[in-house]
This record gives C-alpha cells, structure tokens and sequence, in this order.
C-alpha cells in the first residue's frame, strides 16, 4: 500500500456508524469519490491529479458534505507551489479549505438535523489533509455555517477565508463603530469583504485600488469614498481624513506602510495580513511618535471563537442585502490546473471557483 493510501485509510474509519448514515449497516464497505490531489508540490499542470479515491465518513462531531463549488485562494496556490518551505505536510493533499454544498452524513454528537443543510464550510484543508476539491469532504462541525437561504452555493464557496481573515482584520484592534476605516485593496476579495464588514459596523470606510475598473467593487461593497493608488494618495486621504485614519486594513504592507504611517491617527492602527516583500522597511520612529499599534492576522490561527463571529457576521451582512464577492470563473474539476493558473495570474477580478458536481 502507498504511503498516501496508508494516511488515508489510518484517517478514515472502516465501519460506518449506522446510526448516522441514514441506515447503512455496520459494514466495511466503501464507495468511490472523484477528487484532486497532489503528492508532491509544483506547478499545477505538474502536479495535481484528477482521480477517484475512497469518500470520507465523518467522525464524533463532523460532518460530511456533498460539495458543490470548492473555493480557490491564494494560500492554496501558495501550498501547492511550497511558497513557505515547509514540504509535504501528509503524503497526500486534497487542496482547497472553501467549499459549500450539502451536509449528507453526520458523526456521532452532531444533530442529524444537519443532514439536507445548504452549507459553506472553512478550514477544510488548514492542518488537515484533505479539502474541497472532491465530492465528499468531512470538517468538523464548528467549522460549517448554513448558508443563508437565498444565497447560491458558487457564493457560499467564497467565504472562508477571505470573510474570516477580512473580519479578524476589521476588529482585531477593537470597535471601528464611527471610525474612520481605510481598506487598502478594497477590490481584492478580502479587500471587498473588510468594507463591507467594517461598514456593517458603522464605519466611515476610505478603500484604495489599483485601477479606475475596480472601484465599482469597493463601492458597491460599502465603500464611502474610492481612491486610486497613485503618488498623491497620501494627501487625498488627508483631504477626506485631516485628522487621521483610525485603523487600516492593509494587503500589502511593504509597499504601503509609507502612506499607511502618514496618514495615521494619533492612536491608531495597522492589521496586515499579506505583504508584497517578507522582509519590508519600516518607518519604526514615525510609528513610534502615533503610538501605532501594529497587528499581524493569518486566518488559519484566528481564535476559533472569532471565526465563529466572523461567520455570523458574514451571514448577517449576506441576509442584510450584500450581494457577496463576485466570482470571475467557474472552472470543473476535471480542469482544476487551469483553475489555480487563474488564481495565480487573474485574467479578471473577483474569485475563481471549482465546480464539483
């Protein structure tokens, strides 16, 4: 048996519980699922796979779902490719952690009430090994939220991280409630969802974006006002804000600290959670003279009791009328090489999604 075959059965159980499986004795039978994988990282066309493997039964409080639409991010991409040295953590990956679909089975503890949920799930591959990219996908149950009724399930597969990591973003440094936001990237997917969500919190919300086609996405997502980057971004911001910015949300945090630490308030600041260099200068006297406080969000390692409260509040401001992150490309399974070459070079905004079944 290969060493991923071995990691896969030694995770999944041999004898379904049939109290939850819909009356499905106690046998050792399985059933085949078509999935994505790789085992070794590279290039997507080098290494990922398109086959059919055992389907997962879910454990004491999982479940497991039919998935429908499996989220691209760019921390998936980043996997794959081994951006941050760390290897192959399990011989075998089923990318992707976003995913929505249907909950088909539950483990022992869960409320089979679950069973037939529309649901969007996060985390399905954050230190576990097998994600969305498959028919089937077993998460633990604080880590699925049914989606809101007149929601379709393509959005419920763009979520996770971007809402968690947005939403952590937003708060992290306390209530923005009457103050001044300013959302650097408000066009990116977690761009777009931090204005949203610092505007659900009664914010005034500044964004900032790279091109003049862009800014109908921050504004359409809460955005007060809608800047373009450019070499006098720094006064426009002054001009709307002459006493400072009270906190920002920030994509890249090498090329914009500058402008982020002149435009400051007293007091305020900076949640980061993406860099465009590892090893960035920084105007550490500036920020000292504000008392800027600087926070640092990786949505994986979120509290789980915040990535709780970012999905109620996501949910929230989805029931309150926001139409949710727009989605360039559905791609199917069989094709999800191409579905990662988008995600790493976009062809146009908004997320890149798999389509499953």
């Amino acid at each position: 048996m290969v060493p991923a075959v071995a990691e896969l059965r030694r995770l999944l159980p041999t004898r379904i519980p049939s109290a939850q499986t819909r009356g499905i004795e106690e046998l050792d039978v399985r059933t085949k699922m078509k999935a994505a994988w790789y085992e070794k990282q590279g290039a997507a066309r080098d290494v990922l796979v398109v086959g059919e493997m055992d389907d997962p039964q879910p454990r004491a409080g999982e479940v497991r779902i039919r998935v429908a639409f499996s989220g691209v991010n760019p921390g998936d991409v980043k996997k794959r490719e081994d951006a941050f040295g760390v290897g192959m953590p399990y011989p075998r990956v089923i990318p992707h952690s976003d995913g929505s679909g249907t909950v088909e089975a539950v483990g022992e503890g869960v409320s089979r009430e679950w069973v037939g949920r529309r649901v969007w799930c996060y985390g399905a591959q954050s230190y576990r090994p097998f994600g969305t990219a498959a028919e089937y996908t077993v998460v633990p149950l604080n880590q699925v939220v049914q989606l809101p009724e007149k929601v379709p399930l393509e959005q419920g597969a763009c979520l996770g991280i971007p809402g968690i990591t947005a939403h952590r973003a937003v708060h992290v440094a306390g209530s923005v409630e009457d103050r001044t936001v300013l959302v650097q990237g408000g066009a990116g997917s977690v761009g777009a969802c931090a204005v949203q969500l610092a505007h659900q919190a009664g914010a005034r919300v500044l964004a900032t974006c790279r091109a003049e086609s862009d800014k109908g996405i921050a504004s359409r997502a809460g955005a007060n006002e809608v800047l373009l980057t450019s070499g006098t971004l720094a006064e426009q911001i002054r001009a709307l804000a002459p006493d400072g910015v009270n906190h920002i949300v920030e994509v890249a945090f090498g090329a914009n600290i500058k402008t982020d630490t002149e435009v400051l308030a007293q007091g305020g600041s900076i949640a980061t959670y993406a860099t465009n260099a590892p090893m960035p200068e920084t105007p550490v006297w500036q920020l000292v003279f504000v008392n800027a406080r600087l926070f640092f969000v990786g949505s994986d390692d979120v509290q789980a009791e915040a990535k709780i409260e970012a999905t109620q509040e996501i949910n929230g401001a989805l029931e309150s009328g926001w139409q949710g992150l727009d989605i360039a490309e559905i791609v199917p399974l069989d094709q999800i090489a191409r579905a990662h070459e988008l995600a790493e070079h976009p062809a146009k905004p908004g997320r890149v999604i798999v389509a499953i079944t």
